[in-house]
């Protein structure tokens, strides 16, 4: 069972805040009920929102109630989510989201957070919107369903349609790699089994506004699959510049520009990375893992899937010794340092980053941020800072700060071995053996295990999942 990132204080404060235009309850105790989707569908079109499966409304209070799902039909329904969302017969353009898991009062509780989309979504051929605590069936009300297409196309610039662009401007030969990393990604995706027209629309890069009658390939497909000459006559201000500065502080040593599709911007601003900054193996989940390539992909994502676009202010990526600085113009939603523990996730370009998610360039919205501060932890002993403002900035210490990391050092031996464990837990939300052995600096494999299991014998930790999947977790009282 994969644990959960939503905090218990969150849980709370959402089952406490009752169902509204940001929250829904759904009971679902051993399947999927179909009004899940309608809900999905309706928080994509409105603000977005959380949706927290095996959980009733309480009449009296309009609390939510932990009843719980069976624990026999949790895989089931995580599939069937997952397959629905990727139909392109049954929702429209399709999502990439996944339901997790989270005990609760010795209940198994399922969540989703659903962004919001920057363009009209459909559930079985019908459009919902969100109307108080309720999914509002829209379809043909043409008052309602133009309100909605006006609100997302001002929103949010990559649903620009460029009506004249046609597949002989785009890089069409793309679409074997992309659909080879979403089989990678998912052995069933459905985007193998779909033409190349069906892929666009099922992305949302091919749509039709209903308000103006304009139909065609939008900004969001032109940045993903354009050809150079494409992208600079409809973006001309468009390139990220990757610099590289070790000796030469006035200028530098190297620099990069790049200007060409998000698809092949990502492999080469990934790979200027790897030409200039040390690799870091660390065996994460029984698995010899690269930390840095993990930094490295969160870094190169936020630039390309989550920059303002509508702006001519060129992304920078500068590489030295001690970091990675990187800015990007950005919409702001909320001003100032990001924590993961007070983030909520509000995707710019929806789109794109629904594309990414699909061929594993991203995981799940908002676990960017959770995994900077995580591997950047593993990498250099040091916590990542990320800024949002208009400009938005991130900066990943490649080199430990030595008064950090003296006093952690410090701070570190007065504890026990138990408690070395538990202050990782509290920050970080769960351990598995493999971490425990590294911040335990165990050589044996077996060491990590013994201290884990007797930590779960007193009760004072609490193994969740099986085999490769085993975490363990505070105890929830």
């Amino acid at each position: 069972m994969k644990t959960s990132d939503l905090s218990k204080e969150k849980l709370e404060q959402l089952l406490n805040q009752g169902e509204g235009f940001t929250i829904e309850y759904k009971k679902c105790k051993d399947s999927i009920s179909e009004s899940v989707f309608e809900t999905v569908c309706s928080f994509s079109n409105r603000y977005g929102g959380y949706i927290l499966l095996g959980v009733e409304e309480d009449k009296k209070t309009g609390k939510g109630l932990a009843a719980g799902v069976e624990k026999k039909s949790v895989q089931k329904i995580k599939k069937d989510f997952i397959n629905t969302l990727n139909n392109p017969t049954k929702f429209s353009p399709s999502l990439f989201l996944s339901l997790e898991e989270v005990e609760y009062k010795k209940k198994t509780l399922l969540w989703v957070y659903v962004p919001i989309s920057s363009e009209v979504e459909s559930c079985g051929h019908e459009i919902f919107d969100r109307n108080g605590d309720a999914d509002q069936k829209i379809t043909k009300s043409t008052d309602l369903v133009a309100n909605l297409y006006s609100r997302k196309s001002h929103a949010y610039f990559e649903s620009q349609i460029f009506p004249y662009v046609t597949e002989e401007h785009l890089r069409m030969d793309l679409i074997p790699k992309i659909k080879q990393l979403a089989l990678v990604r998912n052995e069933n995706h459905p985007w193998n089994n779909l033409s190349d027209m069906e892929l666009f629309r099922s992305a949302g890069l091919y749509e039709e506004n209903l308000i103006t009658g304009q139909r065609g390939f939008n900004l969001a497909a032109i940045l993903l699959f354009g050809k150079d000459t494409t992208i600079h006559s409809c973006l001309p201000a468009y390139r990220t510049d990757a610099i590289f500065r070790d000796k030469n502080f006035d200028r530098y040593d190297d620099r990069l520009i790049v200007d060409t599709n998000l698809i092949e911007s990502y492999e080469l601003l990934m790979n200027f990375i790897a030409k200039h900054t040390d690799d870091k193996f660390f065996l994460i989940d029984n698995v010899n893992t690269s930390v840095r390539n993990i930094i490295a992909r969160e870094i190169v994502s936020n630039i390309l899937a989550h920059r303002d676009y509508s702006s001519a202010f060129p992304a920078k990526m500068i590489i030295t010794k001690d970091q990675i600085y990187t800015e990007n113009w950005n919409r702001a939603i909320t001003f100032g340092k990001i924590k993961p523990e007070h983030f909520t996730p509000y995707p710019k370009n929806p789109v794109i980053a629904n594309f990414f998610m699909n061929i594993g360039r991203t995981d799940t919205l908002g676990s960017g941020v959770r995994n900077l501060y995580k591997y950047t932890k593993i990498y250099s002993n040091s916590e990542p800072t990320l800024d949002e403002d208009d400009v938005f900035t991130i900066t990943i210490p490649l080199i430990a700060d030595e008064k950090n990391s003296n006093s952690t050092h410090n701070k570190s031996n007065s504890l026990s071995n138990e408690e070395k464990i538990l202050v990782y837990i509290k920050e970080n939300g769960s351990i598995t053996t493999p971490l425990a052995n590294v911040l335990l600096n165990y050589n044996s494999r077996t060491a990590g295990q013994k201290l884990l299991s007797k930590m779960v014998e007193e009760k004072t930790i609490l193994k969740v999942g099986n085999g490769k999947a085993t975490k363990y977790i505070i105890v929830q009282v």
